[in-house]
């Protein structure tokens, strides 16, 4: 009873960071004009943190790998942008973000995450 317990509170601790507290590391600084791959797979996207300047497009090509239904769309809430990614067949959003700052973008329930940092 109490291993069950404890795998309990491990897992709801698990839930916690991860839908709340996890924070991309890894970051990929786009150029202006270039085109950054994307990778939906496993859960989160690949790369989950990128960088671009502000003024200057970038275009992000998703290739969605995961069939679960939620892997199904991206969606940028700020820039008002929504894709549909089917299932291995790339998409290209090209973006020009204006204003300095975090966009995030995520699939339509908000479980695969990612961030699109403006400087």
């Amino acid at each position: 009873m109490i291993l069950v317990n404890i795998a309990g509170l491990a897992l709801i601790g698990f839930i916690i960071w991860w839908f709340w507290m996890y924070r991309p590391t890894a970051v990929v600084a786009a150029a202006p004009g270039q085109i950054i791959e994307v990778r939906v797979k496993d859960g989160v996207y690949d790369p989950a943190l990128i960088e671009a300047t502000a003024g200057k497009g970038i275009s992000l090509k998703f290739i969605r790998e995961d069939e679960a239904a939620c892997a199904s769309q991206v969606v940028f809430p700020e820039l008002g942008i929504q894709k549909e990614l089917p299932l291995g067949k790339p998409v290209v959003i090209r973006i020009v973000p204006e204003q300095t700052g975090e966009y995030a973008y995520q699939c339509q329930m908000g479980m695969y995450r990612g961030v699109l940092r403006v400087s």
